[in-house]
């Protein structure tokens, strides 16, 4: 018999387009970004949780929670057939493999991360978004569109918490650029005006988020620095903090 939590995950990774179309993987690299930093906070979580620092940040969980487990002849066919496909990252390999396995786990024995996040479902929405990443030799993860850091455990554990996986929110989040947020308001402010800078080949885009049409629409123009804005009164604001006052926006009108 099929478990039906770890084959409900694989028909989401079967149906990714791993090597899709870049202008997609681009038009969502945004969203991907804040998916990946929330990803690598809560596998630093998980990694404490089960002793798997040594394993952080790409890992399968199950080896350390229960080396014994193991899912239904039938999936893991089904998923060993599905990885001989996958001709990128091990890291890809590894994390799919953990994601079906520690579905059906946590169904199984739901005390295991009862108290914990979702580990894998930041990872699967960034697969489901653009499709797969790389790692280059000077160790920064390609996003396609944007490189990024993978930093260290100790510091994603001080990432803030993306309160929303929402599809609505990571849509909010996308746009071409290089984006800076501020806010007029206490990032913690759900009533704030949130605020954000992009920069276009070269030119600046000034856009504020507005609360009744539910969209970025263009506003008067920046500070050019966090120094300058923060004489003015505004607050610069994380990426993860921006996201998360886009969240509240869009539940407080619901």
């Amino acid at each position: 018999m099929t478990d039906r939590a770890s084959s409900a995950v694989l028909e989401r990774l079967r149906a990714v387009q791993w090597t899709g179309d870049w202008d997609d993987a681009v038009a969502h690299v945004m969203s991907r970004r804040v998916l990946m930093r929330e990803y690598l906070r809560r596998a630093g979580v998980w990694s404490r949780a089960c002793s798997a620092d040594t394993a952080w940040p790409f890992f399968d969980a199950t080896e350390y929670l229960n080396s014994d487990f193991a899912i239904s002849p039938e999936t893991e066919a089904n998923l060993r057939d599905f990885l001989v496909q996958l001709t990128g990252d091990d890291a890809i390999k590894c994390t799919c493999a953990g994601a079906v396995r520690l579905a059906e786990l946590r169904t199984q024995r739901r005390a295991i991360g009862a108290d914990l996040p979702d580990l894998y479902e930041p990872l699967i929405l960034f697969y489901e978004r653009g499709g797969e990443f790389l790692r280059d030799n000077a160790g920064f993860i390609d996003l396609t569109g944007a490189l990024m850091r993978p930093g260290t455990l100790q510091g994603h554990l001080g990432t803030p918490v993306l309160r929303s996986l929402d599809s609505a929110v990571l849509d909010a989040v996308d746009a071409k650029g290089r984006i800076t947020y501020y806010t007029a308001a206490a990032a913690t402010d759900s009533e704030g005006t949130l605020l954000r800078q992009r920069v276009l080949q070269g030119e600046q885009h000034n856009e504020a988020f507005n609360r009744d049409g539910l969209r970025w629409e263009s506003t008067v123009p920046l500070p050019s620095s966090p120094e300058n804005a923060a004489a003015l009164g505004l607050v610069w604001l994380d990426e993860m903090e921006a996201t998360n006052l886009i969240a509240e926006t869009l539940a407080s009108s619901n």
